[in-house]
């Protein structure tokens, strides 16, 4: 049986799958995403395996502001003035990776509502 906390993330935080990593520190990762919906296209993600946002912790208050001050970080080491965050939390809301992740958008004007 296969590790529900084994996903595609996990095998690019270790390094098992290639991917375009445009930042990483000790609490998060970021690369690009395989198949952008914006020019900028970039998924930010913990190291630590939270399934999705609804099963964050209190414990994960630390992880969970790094992962927004990293979006901004990315943001300004990519040029981006306007962009858009999202995170989708369960199937209904389209989440594939049951890993928790942020998509940072940019690049071009999003329109409203989403999806």
């Amino acid at each position: 049986m296969s590790d529900p906390n084994v996903t595609l993330f996990t095998k690019i935080i270790q390094r098992e799958i290639p991917a375009d990593i445009v930042y990483e520190d000790e609490l998060a990762i970021a690369f690009r995403d395989i198949s952008p919906q914006a020019p900028v296209h970039v998924l930010v993600v913990p190291k630590k395996p939270i399934p999705k946002l609804a099963e964050a912790i209190p414990d994960d208050h630390r992880v969970l502001g790094h992962l927004m001050m990293t979006v901004k970080r990315i943001a300004d080491q990519l040029d981006l003035s306007d962009y858009r965050v999202v995170i989708n939390n369960g199937e209904g809301a389209g989440q594939t990776v049951f890993h928790l992740h942020l998509h940072l958008l940019g690049g071009r004007s999003m329109s409203w509502p989403p999806g």
